[in-house]
């Protein structure tokens, strides 16, 4: 079963640390936050100094443990960059983490792997170079694209149907780890989002052979 949230409510709410107007990696944590009705502070949306606050905190080069890039969270005088980790770090306190601590390695291991995941989806439109524009690889970028469709995709999902097929999932209750939800659960939920919404007719014809994964969106 999942932790007890842990954090006592009277505390000061988490801040969360990203990019103003962008759904992207940051989602995956403030969709935990919003499942748990954690307190926490969207900072770079919410405050006025967010974005000064954020890109200080990311040049402090006397910091001894740094971020690299956001999302970063904050808890106290606890800051935690990468969606796993925070993720990982998160899961125990807000009950969406298994007790033991096979369970908790086990989500953690799966969140790692949507990570991947969602890092091959990122690359097929930047599959040369972060730092170049998509129209600047377009050419390279289909190519990527054809692969990933037909190759990358389907082996994600043929993991995750399969890891919830040996944790007793069923259409109508579908769970990664365990019998209740997790913060992997609502990672791959987001993921498969964005992936129905980049390549609709890929996900629609390979979901139909996937249902517990489709049972998840």
């Amino acid at each position: 079963m999942p932790q007890k949230p842990k954090r006592k409510p009277t505390r000061k709410p988490y801040e969360l640390f990203y990019w103003p107007g962008i759904p992207g990696r940051g989602e995956y944590v403030r969709l935990a936050l919003e499942d748990a009705r954690a307190p926490y502070v969207d900072v770079v949306r919410e405050r006025e100094t967010g974005m000064d606050e954020m890109l200080e905190l990311l040049g402090r080069e006397s910091a001894k443990r740094p971020p690299f890039a956001p999302p970063f969270l904050r808890d106290g005088r606890v800051m935690v960059g990468q969606v796993a980790a925070i993720l990982f770090y998160l899961g125990p306190r807000l009950g969406l983490a298994p007790n033991s601590e096979a369970g908790a390695l086990w989500t953690h291991q799966i969140e790692l792997t949507i990570a991947d995941f969602v890092a091959e989806s990122h690359d097929v439109h930047h599959p040369l170079s972060v730092g170049l524009y998509y129209e600047d690889q377009k050419r390279e970028a289909a190519r990527r694209a054809k692969d990933f469709r037909e190759a990358r995709i389907p082996k994600f999902l043929d993991w995750f149907e399969a890891i919830l097929a040996a944790n007793g999932a069923t259409k109508t209750k579908a769970r990664l780890v365990g019998a209740s939800p997790t913060y992997a659960d609502l990672s791959l939920f987001h993921t498969l989002d964005g992936l129905k919404y980049a390549f609709p007719k890929t996900m629609g014809r390979l979901l139909r052979n996937r249902p517990l994964v489709a049972s998840l969106h």
